[in-house]
């Protein structure tokens, strides 16, 4: 599920109407989007710095790495063509 939202006060992001129950855990992952021009690509430092590269070797829900990573390229991949 991917989500837009507008920070409308400082430090503050408001979602409703979201398809979990109480209790139920979600993960978040929340980035600025860029409106217009390209955007800038990473250098490997950067890039290891940033957290991105081992941000699931932690987790005991992900068995493949590879494999999780290639379904979720998938799953976008359809959702931009609907």
């Amino acid at each position: 599920m991917n989500l837009e939202a507008v920070v409308e006060r400082d430090g503050e992001i408001r979602l409703h109407d979201l398809p979990f129950r109480k209790g139920e855990k979600v993960e978040m992952t929340v980035r600025p989007v860029k409106i217009g021009g390209a955007k800038k690509a990473l250098t490997a430092r950067q890039l290891l710095a940033s957290g991105l590269v081992g941000m699931w070797k932690d987790r005991d829900d992900i068995g493949d790495s590879t494999a999780y990573a290639r379904y979720l390229r998938q799953l976008a991949e359809r959702q931009s063509r609907d």
